[in-house]
C-alpha cells in the first residue's frame, strides 16, 4: 500500500493534521493509522478539554491565541454537508492562585502574556474576593485571571468533527497497530502493522500521543515522552457559585464547572509510577485524602461536595521541558514529530495540525512560526521550559 503521508495516531493531533493536509492539498494521499477507532483509551477522548492563554512561553501563547479563533468558528470550519458540529465552547477564563513564593514568577509570566497579546489581569486578595465572594483567599498573595480566550469545550466533539471532516476530504483511516518501522539511508522506507499490512510512504508522522516514545523507538530514536495517568473527578455541589472559572490552586489542584457539576483533578506526579503505561484505573483514594480537603479549604461550599464518579486518562508528558516536540528529525529525512504537549495538546491541535501540514507540503511553517518547538532542541540540550503545566 502506497500513500503520500502516513500519520500514526488518529487522536486530536493526527486528525487535525489529516484535516489540514487534505484541506490545503486535496490531491494529497493521507492514511491515518489508529489502533482503537473507539478512542476508549485516547487522551483526546478522556481530556478535560480546556483552552488558555496563560502560558510562560510566547510560542504557546501565540498558538493558543490562534486556536481559540478556530474553536470559536469550529462549526463553520468542520461542517460536512448540513452537519454542523457544536463543540460547546464556554469562555469563562482561567484563574491561577499563588502564595508569596509564586508572586515573582506569576508577574514574570504576566509580562510575557501581555507582551504577546493575551488579555490577563492580576488580582490581589481584595480584588479576588470582590469578584469571587465564594473564594477563601487564605494564603493567597496574587491571582491571575484570563479575561478573554480561555475556557473549555467538548473535546470528544472536536476530535470526531476533525476526523469526520478529514475523511470527507479524502483521508483514509485504517485500523491497525504499528509494529515495525524500516529505515534505510536516513529515510523511513515502510512500516508494518500487526496484521501483516505493509505501507510505503513519502512522509511518516508520529502523532501517537502517550505512546509516541514507543513509536519513535521503532525507528531507533529516543523520545522523552511518557504516559502519565491523571484521574478526573466529577463533583456535585448544590451551592450557587457565580462566575466560577477554571480554577488552578497553588496546592496543586484544578477545578471547573461541567454542566450542573464540576470536574477537577490533582497535578500528575513529578515522576511516573510506570513509565511504560500505568493502568487506566481512577485513583479514587485521592478524593478523600487530597482533593476534597484542598477544595473545601479554598472554596468552603465544597465542604458539602459529593463525588459523583471519576475517570482516568493519560497525559503525553514530555519529561525534557513539558513543551510540544515538532518537526523533522535531523537524522531522518521524512520522519515528522508532533508530540509531548504535556496536557495542552487538545487546545493547540488545530494550529499545530495546520503548521505540520504546511511543513510537509511546503517545507516551512507558513502561517505561524513554530520553530521554537523544533525537535532539534532536544538533541542540542536546549530546553524551552513551560512553567505553566497543570494537572
Amino acid at each position: 500500500m502506497r500513500t503520500d503521508v502516513v500519520v500514526i495516531g488518529g487522536g486530536i493531533m493526527g486528525s487535525a493534521l489529516a484535516y489540514w493536509l487534505t484541506a490545503l492539498d486535496p490531491s494529497a494521499v493521507v492514511t491515518v493509522i489508529e489502533r482503537d477507532p473507539s478512542y476508549a483509551r485516547a487522551s483526546s477522548a478522556l481530556s478535560a478539554a480546556s483552552i488558555r492563554q496563560q502560558f510562560s512561553t510566547p510560542v504557546n501563547i501565540r498558538v493558543s491565541s490562534e486556536s481559540i479563533a478556530f474553536l470559536r468558528n469550529a462549526g463553520d470550519w468542520l461542517s460536512v454537508g448540513a452537519d454542523r458540529p457544536d463543540i460547546a465552547l464556554t469562555e469563562r477564563g482561567y484563574l491561577y492562585l499563588t502564595g508569596e513564593g509564586g508572586v515573582a514568577s506569576m508577574r514574570a509570566a504576566n509580562a510575557v502574556q501581555l507582551a504577546t497579546g493575551a488579555e490577563v489581569s492580576l488580582l490581589d486578595p481584595a480584588a479576588l474576593l470582590g469578584r469571587f465572594p465564594w473564594l477563601d483567599v487564605a494564603g493567597i498573595a496574587l491571582g491571575s485571571l484570563g479575561t478573554s480566550g480561555e475556557g473549555w469545550f467538548d473535546g470528544y466533539a472536536l476530535l470526531t468533527a476533525l476526523a469526520r471532516k478529514a475523511r470527507s476530504q479524502g483521508a483514509t483511516y485504517l485500523r491497525g497497530e504499528v509494529t515495525g518501522i524500516d529505515v534505510e539511508s536516513h529515510r523511513v522506507r515502510h512500516l508494518s502493522l500487526a496484521d501483516g499490512t505493509r505501507l510505503d510512504c513519502g512522509v511518516l508522522v508520529n502523532a501517537a500521543g502517550p505512546w509516541a516514545g514507543r513509536i519513535a523507538a521503532l525507528a531507533g530514536i529516543e523520545l522523552p515522552v511518557e504516559a502519565r495517568r491523571r484521574t478526573v473527578f466529577v463533583i456535585g455541589c448544590k451551592a450557587e457559585l457565580p462566575g466560577f472559572p477554571l480554577l488552578i490552586d497553588r496546592s496543586g489542584f484544578w477545578i471547573r464547572p461541567e454542566g450542573r457539576n464540576y470536574i477537577g483533578a490533582l497535578a500528575p506526579p513529578a515522576e511516573a509510577d510506570d513509565p511504560d503505561e500505568p493502568p487506566l484505573e481512577p485513583e479514587l483514594d485521592q478524593w478523600e485524602s487530597q482533593l476534597w480537603p484542598a477544595l473545601a479549604a479554598r472554596v468552603p461550599a465544597f465542604e458539602a461536595a459529593k463525588l459523583e464518579r471519576a475517570w482516568a486518562g493519560y497525559y503525553e508528558y514530555n519529561t525534557f521541558d513539558q513543551n510540544g516536540i515538532l518537526g523533522l528529525h535531523p537524522s531522518l529525512d521524512n520522519f515528522v514529530f508532533m508530540n509531548g504537549f504535556s496536557g495542552h495538546g487538545i487546545q493547540q491541535a488545530p494550529v499545530i495540525g495546520r503548521g505540520i501540514a504546511e511543513l510537509i507540503l511546503t517545507g516551512r511553517y507558513a502561517t505561524l512560526d513554530l520553530n521554537d518547538l523544533g525537535i532539534g532542541r532536544l538533541i542540542d540540550g536546549r530546553p524551552l521550559r513551560e512553567e505553566n503545566v497543570i494537572g
